[in-house]
């Protein structure tokens, strides 16, 4: 097969993987919010208790998060040949699972009713709460990055990123977690949702295309 064709191959395995593994992530979920929420998921969110048990559960889920995180950086390094291929892989598992986590939970207890219902996206290092639109569109930027540069590694011509590029790149990133960690300490407030500052995520989401496409261009 041609470079392109076995790059194909390889990226719908793990879209396949993913997949499954956003199977995974949902039912976990449908079983946390039987026990922590059995009236339903609803924000402004119910402020737990501190008892042994309930630290016990918070850090268990801390850990599960943690080896979620562990398990994509694991198979993008088992799919990928080089450094680029798997960045691209990870940004493709990252991606395929976070949207298919939301695509099950809908088949499965029929929720989100909207696209801009909320939701707690993470717990490291602290709480990330927004709209599941914000996530979204993030995970579908970066499935298309991850085309690009699984594409253009196949041609043999990989992006141009230089160190201030990946400077660039980790700025944008931070400010879009910023976004969503300044509304996750507001989740048990009445006004919670006026504490997601989507100009703040848009700056870091936009920054983000921009480099992105300002390395496309860079001349061969």
């Amino acid at each position: 097969m041609e470079p392109w064709r076995k790059t194909l191959v390889r990226f719908c395995i793990a879209v396949i993987f993913s997949i499954a593994f956003g199977y995974i992530e949902a039912a976990v979920v449908v079983y946390l919010r039987a026990i922590f929420y059995p009236d339903g998921f609803t924000f402004p969110l119910e402020i737990f208790g501190i008892d042994p048990l309930w630290k016990r559960f918070l850090l268990t889920e801390v850990g599960r998060e943690a080896a979620t995180i562990v398990l994509i950086f694991t198979g993008a390094w088992l799919f990928g040949r080089n450094t680029q291929q798997r960045l691209a892989y990870f940004l493709t598992i990252f991606a395929v699972w976070d949207i298919f986590y939301y695509v099950w939970l809908k088949i499965l207890i029929d929720w989100p009713g909207s696209i801009m219902d909320w939701d707690i996206l993470f717990l490291v290092p602290m709480v990330w709460a927004s709209p599941i639109l914000y996530p979204v569109l993030i995970s579908l930027t970066l499935l298309v990055f991850a085309v690009v540069i699984l594409y253009r590694c196949s041609c043999g011509r990989p992006l141009k990123v230089t160190r201030l590029d990946w400077l660039g790149f980790l700025l944008a990133s931070l400010v879009v977690v910023v976004s969503f960690c300044i509304a996750g300490r507001h989740t048990t407030e009445p006004d919670f949702q006026s504490y997601f500052y989507w100009p703040l995520f848009a700056l870091g989401h936009i920054s983000a295309i921009a480099l992105f496409i300002r390395c496309l261009l860079k001349p061969k």
